[in-house]
């Protein structure tokens, strides 16, 4: 390679001018963070609750499948969607493989030949827990010239159910395929009639946002307030899914806090990066978004770290 001379370099003139520098809008949370009181706030009668609460739930998930299969399975759901399955991580486990064993037969065909909901309901939950349930098992609600029966049009929770399962379809599972298009032209027509408290809010919710690819802390949010419009909740298991929801979300804002003083005070972000996003919160937002259970606490706060920093990096090389 042959050597540069000095007259083949690049000459910046004296009076360039300085580079500009985008003039982005303070954090909208201000020193809110900095000064924020992590003390928990609930009555201690609610606090001492929480084990017995927890317990009942517990027994709940390990009683015999054979004593109520479609209770059993009503309740895990609502256990998942109401935020509060990793308490009971192995107990679901173990539910789902007797409940898998007791209603599978060769070929991953499920055996259970019941209403719409609680089938559909069934491959959702044992799908997405890995087992390879066929899809076949929804030929039934299909006539003769392969549309879906009109007969399930009524049965607005079955729809829902079946919609959801349809998000967890494979490629080229053409009736899953077939199924969300179907389900999801007459869910939106269903809401302009009268549905229950319960039901309008949670169709609405499920068209608006993938049960998929919802955030888990914010899904389980909304789920409580759809959950106690149900008639038939349970209020026990509601009750333990707010505590545990205040009490998660009071460590979380916690995390926040601290992480709000590294930058602030330890960084000095404002003085010493004074062109770079104030980003800090929502980096935050971003990892509970990966894991939320309280025992990744450390992975959290390296995660929240690497981000903020990744932000600055980002900026110093816009500017």
């Amino acid at each position: 390679m042959s050597r540069l001379s000095s007259s083949s370099l690049p000459v910046f003139p004296q009076d360039a001018k300085p580079r500009h520098t985008a003039n982005f809008h303070p954090s909208i949370w201000g020193d809110y963070f900095l000064s924020y009181d992590s003390s928990f706030h609930e009555d201690d009668s609610d606090i001492k609750q929480v084990p017995l609460l927890k317990e009942y739930v517990r027994k709940m998930i390990v009683s015999p499948v054979d004593n109520n299969f479609l209770f059993k399975l009503n309740f895990i759901n609502s256990v998942q969607r109401l935020g509060v399955s990793y308490h009971f991580e192995h107990e679901i486990d173990e539910a789902l493989h007797q409940i898998y064993e007791n209603s599978t037969k060769e070929n991953n065909i499920v055996s259970y030949d019941d209403d719409l909901h609680h089938l559909a309901l069934l491959f959702r939950l044992l799908r997405q827990q890995g087992y390879r349930i066929s899809s076949d098992v929804f030929c039934k609600f299909k006539d003769q010239e392969g549309n879906f029966k009109e007969s399930i049009l009524n049965d607005i929770q079955g729809m829902l159910s079946l919609y959801e399962a349809a998000q967890l379809s494979f490629h080229g599972e053409e009736i899953l395929q077939e199924a969300y298009s179907f389900t999801l032209t007459h869910l939106t027509e269903s809401l302009t009639t009268k549905l229950s408290p319960f039901l309008s809010g949670l169709v609405r919710h499920s068209l608006g946002q993938s049960l998929r690819k919802g955030m888990p802390r914010l899904e389980s949010r909304y789920y409580i307030s759809f959950y106690q419009e149900d008639p038939s909740h349970d209020k026990r298991l509601l009750t333990f899914a707010k505590l545990d929801f205040n009490m998660l979300q009071k460590l979380h804002q916690k995390e926040v806090s601290n992480m709000t003083k590294w930058w602030v005070k330890d960084l000095n972000v404002s003085t010493n990066f004074p062109f770079a996003r104030d980003r800090i919160v929502e980096a935050c937002f971003w990892i509970v978004g990966v894991y939320y259970e309280p025992q990744y606490f450390l992975a959290r706060r390296i995660m929240m770290k690497v981000i903020a920093i990744s932000s600055i990096i980002d900026d110093v090389y816009d500017a």
